[in-house]
């Protein structure tokens, strides 16, 4: 049209109003079409292609995790065949699991257990109140505390869970050697 940058602009405020792009911008695509450009597509991009997510790729990283929660990123990597940074965002985002570690507690007991444990402990903590002589009946020793070996380590016991699940629990054995 023969049109100078500044008239143009000028056309463009007057037809789109607010929703103008910026002077900057404008005068950006004014100089393309100038200098031959016809299309309004962006140029191809150098460099790595981005990947994306599809549902295939969602499903085939839950069925493989449903499998063995135990799985890392990597192994679900090497068998998937999907990136690293696609298979993390599509357990954390997509799916909404995370990595959690067992808890170690020194012993899983059973409900009779734990009353036992709670009545034993209030009738040794009223016994002084009851005998004052208590104290001379006390026998004491020496003693060796030897730790179970646990063959699987508190990472290596870590599994993927829903964001709520309750954390999973692993006993730890103690022997008492007297």
């Amino acid at each position: 049209m023969g049109k100078t940058f500044t008239e143009t602009f000028q056309i463009l405020q007057q037809a789109y109003g607010e929703d103008c792009s910026s002077r900057t911008q404008c005068h950006e695509w004014y100089e393309r079409f100038k200098s031959g450009r016809t299309s309004i597509e962006d140029d191809p991009k150098s460099g790595r292609p981005s990947t994306s997510m599809d549902d295939d790729d969602v499903e085939k990283v839950l069925a493989v995790i449903r499998q063995n929660r135990r799985l890392t990123v990597r192994e679900v990597v090497e068998e998937e065949g999907i990136c690293k940074s696609s298979c993390h965002l599509i357990l954390t985002d997509k799916l909404k699991i995370r990595r959690v570690t067992a808890k170690f507690v020194p012993r899983l007991l059973t409900d009779a257990q734990k009353v036992n444990r709670v009545t034993v402990s209030q009738e040794l903590f009223d016994r002084p109140n009851a005998d004052e002589n208590i104290l001379k009946n006390v026998l004491t020793g020496d003693e060796t505390w030897v730790y179970g070996y646990d063959v699987e380590t508190k990472e290596q016991s870590s599994q993927w869970m829903e964001t709520f699940s309750p954390r999973l629990k692993k006993k730890h054995v103690r022997v008492a050697q007297i």
